[in-house]
């Protein structure tokens, strides 16, 4: 799942060289200092040398809301021993003036601060944060710095160049999208242009387990932290490259980036949110995800590549297309821009479309993602306008948010469709970002108010303005069972069909990642023909292995490829039965084959896509121009 992941500006790394000189000589910058060698149980000191202050009383802030998460942290609330010091180590007056703010007296004699942060992964303070956005202090083990939680910056400073050292233990590397201005086994130093680009870069140090990609001219890191070994970066590499390769393609080419990072961390427990999933930034993505057996790796190569295939997508927006409330973010007291729908609704689009369009998914499968997301969507308020709802996400909407991967996603894909319809099959989504990627750029917002009618402008189409007005600003419902149409597809949000049923078995997986009918209480008569038990555990339909990682595959083309009448095989593995009918205590199994011919099963279907039985020649050249690549 993805919750409360994203959007963050350009990542732009400082590198102008550094004098070697001692840290706090250099008054155009922020000096931080941590050293991770010498962490106390959860917590990190924190040793800023701060540029100079013109100002007799100024204040140091931590963020209470970081871009992309979409709820209020309170970060300061890890912050304890704030202390400020003059040159000769006397003590300023400081005191904590808010959750996330700290007031600092006599401020022109500032020479130095010290701090400690606890981390957030086993806070026992409440308002827990969503794992991929925290922190985690493991004494030499793993750090997960999520620089936002640990750097702050001073009232108009924001845009004032930091350096960062990192003091690591023996063998410990940093996997993060930044460039290291000096590294050595000992220490990292890092220097960044602004606080933004910095609160855009997280950090995770451990033993290294790293692989690098080259895909359209850019490395892509992989970066693994399994605590049991469990997972490679290579066998995750391996798994991702065909859907970064596809994305290449898919953007023209080439990427418009020089280094991007995936970084893993996997936990062999619970998670403290009790969700797993990733933050994305705009060169790197963090990922907190459940480590599982070997059983299961193929199952969760396939997760991560489902999520990046989304993360990566923020390459292109927000990264080259923002609004003013993002590039210029209050970290205190943040406005939300109005454009969820095209900072995650069009990611979300493009994740899944990508893949269809490059043969990675087939159109069955795409088209059950399609319905999932209608099915998700009517879980939430359909007459709110999405506008109104990304302003409001904060406080008022905040529990809306979650749409913007299902209803933000449908607005994506009827306005690809739209833009292909209105432009005879030349013109789509993506190309409407790639023009807005050049008329602003990562330098340069938008105004949040002017975007629909600049969108209108480069396309040249007044239509889509009116689409924007009516069903992204405006409270109707998305036109789906036209837009369908357009490509060659009735919709309808309820029907009745056939297909062949697996005898309605409840199925699931083990340990092990064996696939098991878990219950048969909703048992049909194919099923009962079966035979089936509660417990077997399905080695293979029709000869085909079913695992964790095929069973999806496997049962789709089962009930695409077959009809009524095929001879249905599955080879079980059942528990031997004592000779009174129990189980056998000693576990012994035996391998059962159950035959049937299958059977069409009459039921409702909601959301439901069905090819037109006569398509005319602009649905086939529309539907080609939808689904097939143009380069």
């Amino acid at each position: 799942m993805k919750k409360q992941v994203i959007l963050v500006v350009a990542s732009i790394i400082y590198l102008t060289a550094l004098l070697p000189t001692a840290i706090a000589q250099n008054k155009e910058q922020y000096n931080f200092e941590i050293d991770l060698r010498n962490s106390d149980g959860d917590e990190l000191e924190v040793t800023l040398f701060p540029p100079k202050v013109k100002e007799n009383v100024i204040r140091y802030n931590i963020p209470k809301v970081v871009p992309g998460t979409y709820s209020i942290s309170d970060f300061g609330r890890f912050v304890t021993k704030f202390t400020a010091y003059d040159k000769k180590g006397k003590k300023l007056p400081s005191k904590n003036i808010a959750k996330n703010s700290w007031e600092i007296k006599k401020a022109k004699k500032l020479y130095k601060i010290t701090y400690k942060v606890e981390d957030t992964w086993d806070t026992k303070k409440g308002n827990v944060i969503f794992e991929p956005a925290g922190s985690n202090i493991e004494a030499g083990k793993n750090f997960v710095i999520n620089t936002f939680a640990f750097f702050g910056y001073f009232d108009g400073m924001k845009t004032t160049p930091y350096k960062v050292t990192f003091k690591k233990p023996e063998g410990f590397y940093g996997s993060t999208s930044l460039i290291a201005q000096q590294s050595t086994d000992s220490s990292d130093v890092f220097v960044i242009d602004n606080y933004m680009d910095l609160a855009d870069a997280p950090i995770m140090y451990n033993e290294p387990d790293t692989t690098i990609l080259e895909v359209g001219g850019a490395d892509i890191i992989v970066s693994v932290y399994s605590p049991n070994k469990q997972l490679s970066s290579k066998f995750v590499g391996d798994n991702i490259a065909e859907i970064l390769e596809a994305q290449r393609k898919y953007l023209g080419g080439t990427l418009p980036i020089q280094k991007y990072a995936f970084i893993i961390y996997l936990t062999d427990q619970a998670t403290q949110s009790g969700m797993i999933g990733a933050l994305e930034h705009s060169y790197s993505s963090f990922y907190v995800l459940q480590e599982l057996p070997e059983a299961y790796h193929e199952y969760l190569a396939a997760s991560v590549k489902d999520i990046a295939a989304h993360e990566f997508f923020h390459i292109i927006t927000p990264l080259s297309i923002h609004s003013e409330e993002i590039q210029d973010f209050d970290f205190i007291d943040p406005k939300m821009s109005k454009h969820l729908w095209l900072y995650e609704g069009c990611t979300e689009y493009f994740a899944g479309h990508v893949q269809v369009q490059h043969e990675l998914i087939g159109l069955e499968e795409y088209l059950g993602v399609i319905k999932e997301k209608i099915r998700n969507a009517s879980g939430y308020q359909d007459t709110l306008p999405f506008t109104k709802m990304s302003k409001e996400v904060l406080k008022t909407y905040k529990d809306e948010y979650g749409n913007v991967y299902e209803k933000g996603a449908l607005i994506g894909l009827c306005l690809d469709i739209r833009l292909r319809k209105l432009s005879d099959g030349k013109y789509g989504l993506m190309n409407l970002m790639q023009d807005l990627s050049k008329e602003y750029g990562k330098n340069q917002a938008f105004k949040d108010d002017e975007l629909f009618d600049k969108i209108a402008e480069i396309t040249g189409f007044p239509e889509i303005r009116e689409f924007f007005a009516k069903y992204v600003e405006g409270p109707e419902p998305l036109p789906l069972e036209e837009t369908f149409k357009m490509v060659g597809f009735d919709y309808q949000e309820k029907a009745i069909i056939k297909d062949i049923s697996l005898g309605n078995i409840a199925l699931n997986a083990d340990e092990n990642g064996n696939i098991f009918v878990d219950n048969i209480d909703n048992i049909d008569d194919f099923g009962k023909e079966m035979g089936y038990k509660t417990g077997d555990i399905i080695r293979s339909i029709n000869g085909d292995t079913l695992t964790m990682g095929t069973a999806q595959v496997v049962i789709n083309k089962l009930q695409t490829e077959s009809s009524a009448g095929d001879t249905l095989t599955m080879l079980i593995e059942r528990k031997v039965q004592a000779e009174d009918g129990s189980e056998s205590k000693e576990e012994q199994t035996e391998k059962v084959e159950l035959i049937a011919p299958l059977q069409e099963v009459a039921r409702e279907e909601l959301n439901h896509f069905e090819a037109v039985a006569e398509p005319t020649p602009d649905q086939l050249k529309l539907l080609k121009s939808w689904l097939v690549p143009s380069n």
